[in-house]
């Protein structure tokens, strides 16, 4: 039986890295994609029959339409669309720029959105495809100074949910994955961002920075290990649309998700009100 072809941004490293080296040690054919192909055959080594380099910048649509059409000239078809490239903004929402926040949503949001308008004509022709959207915990639960970045991922995660009702008819299938701390280069200090000003307001809890540099290397998820689970989920008949990564993910996310509905249900007489006929 022939393997999927699977098309990952930012496998260069971290969870884009241990998704392709998963999918390769399952027999599937893997298109990696990064800014840098240097970058992607020092994480990866170098190409093989089953392994294709591409590289690509996903704030480019006219890039990301190139990618995909090279994808298929050299597998003919993709199965699984993994969008994980993306960095970390952090800081006070007061204290970051807009420009910052925008470049942000070009790399976190707009490179998820390029890279499924070109995919998604590939699997509707198929009548069959995975699309993984690798969102976060902070696409979830609102964490201190991760207003931005949580921003970029709450917008994945309504673009993501909305499409999959959208192209389900077609055989397409979407899944969020939103994983908790993994051990990947999102806090290294030559990948993460943090904002240029301070309020003095703000001053007495320190920099964010401070915060949240120290768990950079200490994560306690396992990228390869992810990597395995998502194979995992593109064998399942009905994948799910939302899945957890980590312990840690599980005990941010369940509160989170139980608090909104206690919001929702002790509060549900006052919501009936607004109905006209009420």
């Amino acid at each position: 039986m022939i393997g999927k072809v699977w098309f990952v941004t930012g496998a260069g490293s971290g969870i884009g890295a241990g998704t392709v080296k998963a999918a390769i040690k399952a027999g599937d054919r893997v298109v990696a994609t990064g800014r840098s192909l240097d970058k992607l055959r020092k994480a990866l080594g170098d190409e093989t029959e089953n392994l294709f380099f591409v590289q690509l910048d996903v704030t480019d649509e006219t890039q990301a339409k190139a990618a995909v059409d090279r994808a298929v000239q050299r597998f003919g078809r993709i199965d699984v669309l993994v969008n994980n490239a993306g960095y970390s903004l952090l800081g006070n929402f007061e204290e970051l720029s807009i420009p910052e926040m925008e470049r942000l949503f070009a790399t976190n949001f707009w490179g998820v959105a390029y890279v499924m308008r070109a995919v998604l004509p590939v699997m509707r022709k198929q009548r069959a495809g995975h699309i993984i959207n690798i969102s976060s915990t902070a696409g979830a639960v609102g964490l201190k100074h991760c207003s931005a970045y949580s921003a970029t991922k709450f917008a994945v995660e309504g673009l993501s949910l909305a499409t999959a009702t959208e192209v389900e008819q077609f055989g397409v299938k979407v899944t969020l994955v939103e994983p908790g701390f993994f051990l990947t280069d999102l806090l290294a200090a030559s990948n993460a961002k943090y904002a240029d000003s301070t309020i003095a307001d703000y001053a007495s809890e320190g920099p964010a920075e401070a915060m949240w540099s120290p768990y950079d290397g200490k994560q306690t998820g396992s990228p390869d290990k992810l990597g395995d689970a998502l194979v995992e989920l593109t064998h399942m008949a009905n994948p799910p649309q939302v899945f957890v990564g980590g312990s840690d993910g599980l005990a941010m996310v369940i509160p989170a998700v139980e608090a909104r509905l206690k919001d929702i249900r002790d509060h549900d007489v006052l919501s009936r009100t607004t109905d006209i006929a009420s």
